[in-house]
């Protein structure tokens, strides 16, 4: 299984779900084991809020997906930091070895990030430079949300 791809997600249901959300209902939200690359018997229940964020690097390569978004955001991150983190991240907290984080991507995560993720940047509203250490680009985002909230507010 390529966790990689699109296909790997269940973009149907996160798409129910954010409607049910955005219709003031909770939800049951599967929760995933990394390290046993797998849903566990657990849900987490979320509520309905002002703001929904949705996060992932694969959200914008589904149209159905797409559509439920008010504003689309990607943070770019230059591709060396990407794949410290990864491996940082595998190894540490995954308890992944050094060379099956390697293996995996180059095999599956830099080619589906050059098929699916790079190109859905075009789909974005709002392309956040240097990861999340663009403090213009932040500040703007945050200006944006706050008066969301505060015409749903008022309205």
């Amino acid at each position: 299984m390529n966790y990689d791809h699109p296909r790997a997600f269940d973009t149907p249901l996160l798409t129910r779900h954010l409607k049910e959300l955005k219709k003031g209902n909770s939800i049951e939200c599967p929760v995933y084991d990394y390290v046993q690359y797998n849903r566990t018997d657990e849900v987490m229940v979320v509520h309905p809020t002002d703001v929904i964020v949705v996060e992932g690097i694969l959200i914008f390569a589904e149209r159905k997906l797409r559509e439920q978004m008010d504003i689309k955001i990607f943070v770019d991150t230059d591709a060396d930091v990407r794949v410290i983190r990864r491996i940082k991240r595998d190894v540490e907290e995954r308890g992944r070895e050094l060379d099956t984080v390697i293996n995996q991507y180059l095999t599956t995560v830099k080619p589906m990030h050059e098929q699916f993720v790079e190109p859905s940047r075009h789909f974005a509203d709002l392309v956040i430079l240097e990861g999340g250490e663009n403090q213009v680009a932040t500040d703007m985002l945050i200006g944006r949300i706050r008066n969301h909230i505060i015409k749903n507010q008022d309205g």
